[in-house]
């Protein structure tokens, strides 16, 4: 057992403290910008699935992707805006094709 002054001690518990304080501090920014860079993903997703073909499956899925990012704060907002533009474009697509030819393929 080893002795120490209450002022030795007091000054251990603050350092200790302060570790712990800064090892949190840097798991909470590591896990913002992990969330920041996962909503970028998904505003790039939109987008790239927005222009695809498949309307009645990925245009949902676009609208989903980026209403998400949207809401998550992503720095991409344009994408996401696209994206959700493109989404909503496709299913009105489709829904104009549904009405002309009474079915949902892709016949001319």
């Amino acid at each position: 057992m080893r002795l120490t002054s209450p002022a030795a001690h007091r000054a251990a518990i603050h350092r200790t403290a302060a570790h712990r304080t800064a090892t949190h501090r840097t798991a909470v920014d590591t896990r913002a910008r992990t969330a920041v860079q996962d909503s970028d993903g998904m505003a790039v997703a939109s987008f790239v699935l927005g222009l695809l073909v498949l309307n009645i499956v990925l245009g949902p899925i676009a609208i989903v992707l980026a209403g998400t990012a949207l809401r998550r704060g992503t720095t991409r907002r344009g994408r996401a805006c696209l994206g959700l533009g493109l989404g909503i474009a496709d299913l009105l697509v489709l829904s104009a094709l549904t009405q002309m030819n009474d079915t949902i393929s892709w016949s001319f």
